[in-house]
């Protein structure tokens, strides 16, 4: 039976309004807020992936996550079908529907939000990274530490997967939150994948501190 202590976490990657950060090192921030920031964080960040201009706000807010995640890590030491995604919201499309009903009001297009649901976040990540293990997208009230380590953990102890891409991303108007995890089985240059440190992460403010 794979141990809690055999699964670690080898990047982390936050993303709070007008700061990001990887494994706790603030990599970029800008004074202003609100989602017009994106573009200066694709610019900033280098993602240089044109279909990022075709995405809503939570599929581009995930696409920087997992690009500041994974960019220097060895996903080819793995097969394609080993690396699964699990992410989770509070909200899903939300923001995007309701931009797309106000837009509506005025003149009705199908396509004004091509990439709005949550799972094209994931689909988005599988195809940049070439990731085609198992995946899920949640949709809770809050952040759920013990119900994401659940879901990685199982996929893992079943041999599922071999790694995994996993954490939360969420857009409210113009508040932006991401905090992706990179769990490796046998890697042990990270911390212990745990519900506690998951949730420890996440609520660690902006200065590193509790």
């Amino acid at each position: 039976m794979l141990q809690d202590s055999s699964v670690h976490i080898t990047s982390f990657c936050k993303i709070r309004n007008h700061k990001v950060w990887r494994n706790e090192e603030l990599i970029y921030e800008r004074k202003t807020e609100g989602t017009d920031i994106l573009q200066d964080m694709y610019d900033q960040l280098t993602l240089n992936y044109p279909k990022f201009f075709k995405m809503d706000n939570l599929c581009k807010l995930g696409t920087l996550a997992a690009h500041v995640l994974l960019h220097h890590l060895r996903l080819e030491n793995y097969q394609p079908e080993d690396i699964g995604i699990v992410l989770s919201n509070s909200n899903a499309s939300i923001e995007a529907d309701v931009k797309y009903y106000e837009s509506s009001k005025a003149y009705p297009s199908p396509a004004l939000f091509v990439y709005t649901l949550p799972n094209i976040v994931i689909g988005e990540i599988s195809i940049r990274y070439g990731c085609k293990g198992e995946n899920a997208f949640f949709v809770s009230e809050q952040f759920d530490a013990r119900l994401l380590h659940f879901y990685v953990m199982d996929l893992l102890r079943h041999q599922r997967i071999k790694a995994c891409i996993c954490g939360w991303s969420d857009v409210v108007n113009d508040t932006m939150e991401a905090c992706l995890f990179f769990v490796e089985v046998g890697n042990h240059n990270g911390v212990n994948f745990t519900a506690e440190n998951i949730d420890k992460y996440y609520k660690q403010d902006l200065n590193g501190k509790e």
